[in-house]
């Protein structure tokens, strides 16, 4: 036998392996439906980079547990499990700058890899997996979970800037395993204030506003978006609509784009739970409240964060059609949403 063959083999099995393993993975994420090539909505290569103007892409529209939801096998997630085109991710957002390709997150899910894996594929930057800055809106699990990611068993990332209020921030400081990232530096926490904003270049803003929600460890803040173009607002999470001091409508009416809190589609929806317990505004409440908006106010809103119990995460279904009879909107996860200033 030649002396170097054993050295030879060694090196095939491990090409061998190598090659078996990269096809094993392709095959599981075929399967799992968590291929950019899922998103719902199919954006042409135009529309996905239209000239210098900023835009945002919806990465996740579902409550912090996604859809379906774990140990659900209830009529309302049979279907996602069998069929994962039908899956949806927890709620985030990123608002891209193609001028300067940046690009932000407003909150860090913990499915961020296929949320990322779904970023660049809509975007002209491919050489990098970066995230230049993200943005936390509060400490539940569908909102923040995913830093880990950026840790040294995954990305291994550097100084990442997290943007955090006070309440948030501590938490995150003082609190394993998150701690870890600030000590090894994965992350960089950036303070924020409410209404205070901050300016991310010279195309875009971004600024928090105090929303009331439970913080059993946090705060909780929505985000108000400013572009040359248009401003969005990100409000995933709140109570009632009657318990925030600043009106709703008021907020609408300065900005182009709002997302919306849906958790939850009617009250009685969770059966053998108090739903006083986990208030959010329930879509029905919103859909009377705005229904006395102008048409193009109403137009604004695109209802985001369903719980895996609301019968609007069915596109076709009457909950869904409800909505857009009144003249309102479900955002669309992989969907861009441009922020062009309109003639």
């Amino acid at each position: 036998m030649n002396k170097n063959q054993p050295q030879v083999i060694r090196l095939c099995t491990s090409a061998v392996f190598v090659l078996l393993l990269s096809l094993n993975t392709a095959w599981c994420q075929k399967q799992s439906g968590l291929t950019a090539a899922n998103a719902d909505s199919k954006i042409s290569k135009k529309s996905r980079l239209a000239g210098d103007s900023p835009f945002v892409v919806v990465l996740g529209t579902a409550q912090d547990a996604g859809f379906p939801q774990a140990g659900c096998l209830k009529d309302c997630c049979k279907e996602a499990w069998g069929d994962p085109k039908v899956r949806r991710f927890p709620t985030s957002v990123a608002i891209v700058d193609p001028k300067t390709k940046q690009r932000w997150l407003l909150d860090c899910t913990w499915q961020l890899p296929d949320q990322l894996q779904m970023l660049n594929s809509k975007l002209a930057r491919k050489d990098s997996p970066g995230i230049d800055g993200i943005f936390l809106t509060h400490g539940h699990i569908g909102h923040y979970t995913g830093l880990m990611h950026l840790g040294r068993e995954v990305m291994g990332a550097k100084d990442v800037p997290v943007f955090a209020m006070p309440r948030m921030k501590t938490f995150l400081e003082k609190n394993g395993p998150w701690s870890l990232l600030v000590k090894l530096k994965n992350i960089k926490i950036k303070s924020m204030k409410a209404n205070q904003k901050i300016k991310l270049n010279q195309q875009i803003s971004i600024t928090p506003i105090m929303v009331p929600h439970r913080g059993e460890y946090t705060e909780t803040v929505g985000f108000v978006v400013e572009t040359t173009g248009k401003s969005v607002l990100f409000l995933p999470d709140i109570d009632k609509w009657s318990r925030w001091e600043t009106k709703i409508e008021k907020v609408l009416e300065s900005v182009d784009i709002a997302f919306l809190d849906a958790t939850f589609f009617a009250n009685g929806e969770i059966p053998g739970r108090d739903m006083s317990q986990i208030p959010h505004p329930f879509v029905e409440e919103s859909l009377l409240r705005f229904r006395s908006l102008d048409a193009t106010e109403r137009n604004k809103i695109h209802f985001i964060h369903l719980n895996h119990t609301n019968p609007a995460l069915n596109p076709n279904g009457k909950a869904a059609d409800q909505i857009r009879r009144a003249g309102m909107n479900l955002a669309v996860q992989g969907k861009v949403y441009s922020l062009k200033k309109s003639r």
